[in-house]
């Protein structure tokens, strides 16, 4: 009993990097996307979550094996197999997809300043920005537990945020029941869903778990065996406080806000959420809103300098590349651009971004070359694969269906 209590200790030691690469599963977009759903369709989209969750176990854990396995990330990889002129571009577009990604969290986190503290949002695009460069700055080296815990902090407040409410508008049992059968209601669910499913693998969170999980066990006593066990024990929690995060969000929005208008915009859902519920469960919502912009700016920045340091060879300094990076999204603030619709194109560039980083991993994590005895066997080849289709033509889809300008 003992060594099973001890065995149980040691493997929570380890845990932590899913965690991080989770919170880009609860930033802002989500949220909006999440409440919509559940505005517009009450429950009948539950499934799609679960279905999304299910999928982004499965990609997430590839990631950190990538890692454990060859001890470079993603971005490495790439960097050392693909021709310098392809190299190039794809670091070009790798860094255009952290730029939107960092985006929308700025934009999300300028928001939630505003609905708080009646903020302008350029102003609380400025506080956002200041305050996750002081989050990166644990990040330095021998810090890496430092920065989980604080994310991890930040993870537990987004989660009290968006959970809150159902505690005062407990949903239907049947509902979700109901919710949970695979099914449309015409082409307008079938955008939606696709939003959600598109939307749920981010680029960034794919290069930067494979980095995470070498910076937090390099130089580690433990065999990569237990490694990838504990990755595996840490995804699945990760995600499952992340999809229940995105569960709750609908449900909470299918139990009070059904058939409110408004709320296709993060401040539409605010608003509901006070003349609904209350301006106590509207302020926790915006406090959770708040720190899931916080959490996934840091991230997404802290991703940016893994792709260029795995794809050009360059280290920046992550305070520096918060820094570049933030003057795109407070130039959006500043412009006047309504933010929400910059949220919506932030996140067709992520789009375009998506076949670029789960494809090579799909192909990297079943070379047996690459991977020895820990590469892909054949039932999760098929699995993986079927995965990559999904989101990539998923992705493709609202693509189109954006362009066409469908509502």
């Amino acid at each position: 009993m003992k060594t099973k209590e001890h065995s149980r200790g040691r493997v929570i030691t380890l845990l932590g990097p899913a965690f991080v690469a989770a919170v880009a599963y609860v930033d802002p977009g989500n949220v909006a996307a999440n409440i919509t759903a559940g505005a517009r369709y009450s429950y009948l989209l539950v499934w799609v979550l679960v279905l999304a969750n299910a999928m982004a176990v499965v990609v997430q854990y590839q990631s950190a094996k990538l890692g454990l396995v060859t001890g470079k990330s993603l971005p490495q990889l790439l960097g050392d197999r693909l021709p310098k002129p392809v190299r190039l571009g794809f670091w070009g577009q790798a860094e255009i997809v952290a730029a939107a990604t960092d985006l929308a969290e700025v934009v999300g986190g300028a928001i939630a300043l505003n609905l708080l503290f009646g903020l302008p949002l350029f102003t609380g695009g400025v506080i956002v920005g200041i305050v996750s460069m002081v989050l990166l700055v644990t990040q330095g080296k021998g810090r890496q537990h430092v920065f989980e815990r604080i994310v991890i902090a930040l993870l537990v407040i987004i989660t009290i945020g968006f959970v809150g409410g159902l505690f005062v508008a407990p949903p239907s049992a049947s509902g979700i029941l109901s919710g949970l059968v695979p099914r449309f209601a015409g082409t307008d669910t079938v955008l939606v869903a696709a939003s959600m499913l598109g939307a749920t693998v981010m680029p960034h969170a794919i290069y930067l778990h494979s980095s995470l999980v070498i910076h937090r066990h390099h130089g580690s006593e433990h065999s990569t065996e237990r490694l990838l066990r504990a990755s595996k024990f840490d995804v699945t929690w990760a995600l499952v406080v992340a999809g229940f995060v995105n569960i709750a969000l609908l449900l909470l929005a299918a139990s009070a806000l059904g058939g409110v208008s408004g709320t296709d915009t993060i401040e539409g859902a605010y608003g509901a959420i006070a003349a609904h519920l209350g301006p106590v469960i509207a302020t926790i919502f915006g406090i959770g809103l708040l720190a899931s912009g916080l959490a996934s700016t840091s991230v997404g920045a802290y991703a940016g300098s893994e792709i260029m340091k795995g794809l050009l060879h360059i280290d920046v300094p992550l305070v520096w590349r918060r820094l570049i990076t933030l003057i795109p999204a407070l130039a959006i603030l500043w412009s006047g651009v309504e933010p929400t619709w910059a949220l919506v194109v932030s996140q067709a560039v992520l789009s375009f971004g998506i076949p670029m980083a789960i494809i090579p991993l799909t192909i990297y994590t079943r070379n047996r070359d690459l991977m020895g005895k820990n590469a892909d066997g054949r039932a999760l080849q098929v699995v993986s694969s079927l995965i990559a289709v999904v989101i990539v033509g998923l992705n493709i889809a609202l693509l189109v269906l954006m362009a066409m300008g469908v509502d």
